[in-house]
């Protein structure tokens, strides 16, 4: 530690706290390493800090403009923060469960709630300021190849049950820590004898396996967070809780047998899609496949009697009415869950025994986890009551199988959707060992042909109930741009993202202001995309006033006569501008660097309604003036005068140049160049004329101005007057953007200037008759669907290779419905996603409740039956990415009546209702008809329920 962060804070200037804290920190990230310490801080705590340490210096931003830190003024304004303060990142103290200390927040966000410090930057601050509580966390390995440093701000919470005696006990313990550690941490808690104690992963309850590797991280053990850990104590003979001879374990592995407590099936290895083995290693000594078989049938059964295999009514109010509780921004699975558990074909599978059709080997499955999982969850939604349910063992079976969506963030409703129905699928995959077959291309063979070729390869490897009621099928068509090669392939669908056309526009008005004098205000309407950013406004509004290649446009919002907000970042969305705002754009030169912007702001007396003689004060009015002023040189209140003169110069009226008041005056205008005020000199409050002196076109005459009613805000908020004084030099702000300056019409100065430039800003659209009837229709879920079917080029990063050219083309494609499922998932691509940035359509999507046709969009024509579909459920997204809400709008078919489901409230709805411009994903089902007797040509097994999709 150097000898100045030795010294007490008192001793030090903010400028050399922040010199050692920057030093010591330098030093510290460079050799940063795993097991380190790194202490949580308060992010309100840390940026008074910041603000303090930096009170001299602005910050500059990229347009070279300086932001504000602070509306004070001197080194000495703001006061050094007191201690730290990190009560706002923790629980109340007063927990009675010592076991897991200072409890943190569960969804606290690092750069938004708190950073975090190395250890010596913590011991510096700490040393000068104290405080605390002091927030301790390590570092440690992480990423697929546990190579990544990342600090462990939630480490895993367990939850510990002791058997036999019933007693539990909550515990935090990092996933780096071995099953040794957990294991001496237990015994400590519970004060155990090691000799005598067993840990299992205790995985829903149940017994998953035995935890005795005792070198073994928890990590590599896939412990969660949350899970339970049973702590099981046996006797010296090997007698456990419950009085019957404890199983024989394998290294790692399952309980070969347990003869008196519900064990889960044994888990194989597997793969995610083809990704890392989740349990690593756990089947190597397993049990054989039919003993193995054995286990499961009889879990199964048990499962039936718990829960009973039928007699669960769906008529009634209470049936499908119950909610699900949100454990922390689980809205998101709660949404699409219900969707689910409501769609009719799935609540009456997973109610009758579908464990018979578990594939329990399935390497691309989830070993019949999560079928069980849902299927437990659906039979408890669907039972008899209102009690709000808590998927807690469902959301623990997520996280083992899918880690995108473990913790407590909000995630994507259709991502989860896409993967439930996939892992369901390979759960039940009705196909054991499924063949290699090869599809041919089409090679000018009829559509049909190859399409239900395909279909039958396809169904040959997958047959589920998922793939019976949610899969369809499209034909793709492929054209080389070189040699014309056609190619045509024929693939299954689950769902359908359907673009939303972000070529629909507006039209907006804005005006357009000058700071040179050059020119009067002029109203610009343009058009512009509807789900644009402010770039594109900028750009047409450029286009549309014939901005010079060294001017730019500074966009800002007005609102009660004062600028609201400058629309500096050229991606806001234009649909945070409504209608009714009002936007005036400054043309200001483009290439000044250090400015700041002078605001004009115009007021004027406002008198008492029917009292000609009494007034109430200065009132502000019209549109505000903007012009740059340079930070670079000495500005004086004379030349502020003349800047504003300049502004003005415009709305001079040239009739009143010969006016008596001010007859006077030495006055020379040149015809090259607007007219300068020289206002009247009873509007100020010292006569005395100004001798700024302006240049008149290279001539050597000069014009007087006299000066303007123009007072300054200081850093203050005081009013500086502007017409004394002129030589003075004016302080500005370093902390901020804008320079305020009201200038004060009377009746007089009125008389020399035309304001009513100024007052009448017109709407960014104004309704009328005549542009009602211009207005464009909704967006229509036809016109989505059209656009996804359209003819268009692949992305180059996506380009075919030709077959016939032997090289890779940016082919054409066009896709075409070809088998419709019986249940139709359509999801609206509301969300978009750059590199930068994450975005959210807002678009209001028209979508048919009753009679949505898709005959006409099926290329099958050969099979000419109607196609009709009814809209059954929906999840809706209200807000923006990452922070929004999802809700489902649910159809009871047998009550025939919409419930909006809100996590655990649950209401009635009215059909009119359920469209809106939240809606994201949406259910229909098949309308049966007469002629719904073909098969989707999916060959049930022998044996398992048919719910094949009609085409």
């Amino acid at each position: 530690m150097t000898e100045m962060s030795m010294c007490s804070s008192s001793e030090l200037s903010p400028e050399e706290e922040k010199l050692t804290i920057r030093d010591i920190s330098m030093a510290a990230e460079a050799q940063t390493k795993e097991g380190d310490t790194f202490y949580l801080i308060t992010q309100r705590w840390w940026q008074d800090w910041l603000e303090f340490v930096n009170q001299n210096q602005a910050t500059v931003t990229n347009d070279g403009s300086s932001t504000e830190h602070h509306d004070s003024v001197g080194s000495s304004s703001l006061k050094r923060p007191s201690s730290i303060d990190n009560s706002d990142l923790i629980y109340e103290a007063g927990s009675e469960d010592s076991t897991l200390g200072i409890e943190l927040h569960d969804t606290l966000v690092e750069g938004t709630d708190y950073i975090l410090l190395p250890q010596e930057v913590w011991n510096q601050l700490y040393a000068w300021y104290g405080g605390g509580p002091t927030l301790a966390r390590k570092v440690i390995n992480s990423g697929l190849s546990q190579t990544e440093l990342a600090v462990e701000v939630y480490p895993l919470r367990l939850q510990l049950h002791l058997m036999p005696k019933d007693d539990h006990s909550a515990i935090r313990i990092s996933k780096k820590e071995t099953i040794g550690e957990l294991h001496r941490r237990a015994c400590e808690i519970f004060d155990l004898n090691s000799e005598q104690v067993c840990i299992w992963d205790y995985f829903s309850h149940r017994k998953h396996a035995l935890m005795n590797d005792m070198d073994k991280t928890l990590d590599d053990a896939n412990i969660q967070m949350d899970q339970d850990i049973l702590v099981e104590v046996v006797d010296s003979v090997g007698n456990n809780a419950f009085g019957g001879c404890m199983s024989s374990v394998q290294e790692n592995g399952s309980a070969e047998k347990e003869t008196s407590a519900l064990v889960e099936p044994s888990k194989s290895s597997f793969s995610i899609a083809g990704g890392m083995s989740a349990s690593k290693g756990l089947s190597r000594n397993c049990n054989s496949e039919s003993s193995q078989f054995q286990n499961q049938t009889s879990s199964a059964r048990e499962l039936d009697s718990t829960y009973g295999i039928s007699g669960v009514s769906t008529r009634g109010s209470s049936g499908g009415l119950t909610g699900l509780l949100n454990l922390g921004n689980t809205c998101f699975m709660n949404s699409a869950i219900q969707c689910l558990v409501h769609t009719p074909e799935f609540a009456r599978y997973f109610r009758e025994d579908y464990h018979k059709e578990i594939n329990w080997q399935n390497p691309l499955g989830m070993v019949g986890e999560l079928a069980l999982a849902f299927g437990e969850l659906l039979r408890k939604l669907w039972a008899p009551g209102r009690t709000p349910v808590a998927p807690r063992p469902f959301k623990a079976k997520l996280a083992r199988f899918a880690p995108q969506f473990s913790g407590y963030n909000q995630h994507d409703s259709q991502e989860l959707l896409a993967f439930l129905l996939d892992g369901l699928h390979e759960d039940l995959n009705r196909v054991k060992h499924k063949p290699y077959i090869k599809s041919r291309d089409a090679d000018g063979r009829p559509d049909e042909e190859v399409a239900d070729e395909y279909w039958a390869n396809h169904i040959a490897r997958n047959d589920s109930i998922i793939v019976d009621v949610c899969q369809g099928q499209y034909k793709s068509t492929l054209v080389c741009p070189a040699c014309n090669k056609i190619s045509v392939t024929f693939d299954p669908f689950m769902y359908l993202s359907l673009p939303l056309q972000a070529t629909t526009t507006r039209t907006m008005t804005v005006t357009v202001f000058t700071c040179d004098g050059s020119a009067l205000p002029t109203a610009c309407t343009v058009t512009v995309p509807k789900q644009g950013r402010c770039r594109d406004l900028i750009q047409a509004l450029s286009n549309a006033c014939s901005l010079k290649h060294n001017e730019k446009l500074l966009l800002a919002e007005i609102r009660n006569h004062l600028i609201n907000r400058f629309l500096e970042d050229p991606l806001i969305s234009l649909s945070s501008i409504k209608d009714d705002d009002h936007l005036a754009a400054y043309k200001i030169p483009k290439f000044v660097k250090n400015t700041k912007f002078l605001q004009l702001i115009h007021r004027r007396e406002e008198q008492e309604t029917g009292n000609a003689q009494s007034t109430m004060g200065w009132k502000p009015y019209g549109t505000p003036l903007v012009s740059p002023i340079s930070c670079d040189d000495v500005i004086t209140r004379g030349d502020i005068q003349s800047i504003v003169h300049t502004m003005l110069s415009p709305m001079l009226r040239t009739e009143n140049l010969g006016h008596p008041d001010i007859s006077d005056t030495n006055t020379s205008l040149g015809a090259s160049e607007p007219s300068h005020a020289t206002s009247s000199t009873e509007a100020c409050t010292d006569s005395n004329a100004a001798d700024s002196m302006h240049k008149d076109g290279g001539s050597s005459k000069t014009v007087t101005l006299l000066k303007l009613p123009l007072q300054l805000v200081d850093e203050n908020n005081a009013c500086i007057d502007l017409s004394v004084g002129e030589e003075k030099a004016v302080k500005l702000s370093s902390s901020s953007v804008s320079i305020l300056v009201f200038v004060d019409w009377s009746k007089k100065l009125l008389e020399n200037y035309d304001t009513q430039y100024l007052e009448d800003l017109p709407e960014v659209f104004k309704y009328g008759p005549v542009s009602k009837k211009a207005r464009a229709e909704p967006l229509s879920l036809y016109t989505c669907l059209e656009a996804f079917l359209r003819e268009e080029p692949l992305v180059p990063e996506d380009m075919w290779y030709c077959p016939q050219c032997k090289e890779r083309r940016q082919a054409s494609k066009k896709l075409d419905l070809w088998r419709l499922p019986e249940v139709l998932v359509i999801h609206l691509k509301r969300f978009s996603y750059s590199r930068s940035m994450k975005h959210k359509l807002e678009t209001f999507v028209n979508f048919p409740i009753h009679d949505f046709d898709l005959t006409n969009y099926v290329a099958h024509k050969k099979n000419s039956r109607c196609q009709l579909y009814e809209l059954y459920a929906l999840t809706n997204h209200y807000g923006g990415m990452g922070s929004g809400h999802y809700t489902a709008h649910i159809k009871l078919v047998d009550e025939n009546r919409w419930y909006n489901f809100d996590d655990s409230h649950i209401s009635p709805i009215n059909e009119e209702e359920v469209k809106s411009a939240a809606a994201y994903v949406l259910f229909y089902r098949r309308v049966k008809t007469d002629d719904a007797a073909v098969s989707n040509g999916a060959q049930s097994s022998a044996g398992h329920t048919n719910f094949s999709s009609q085409k």
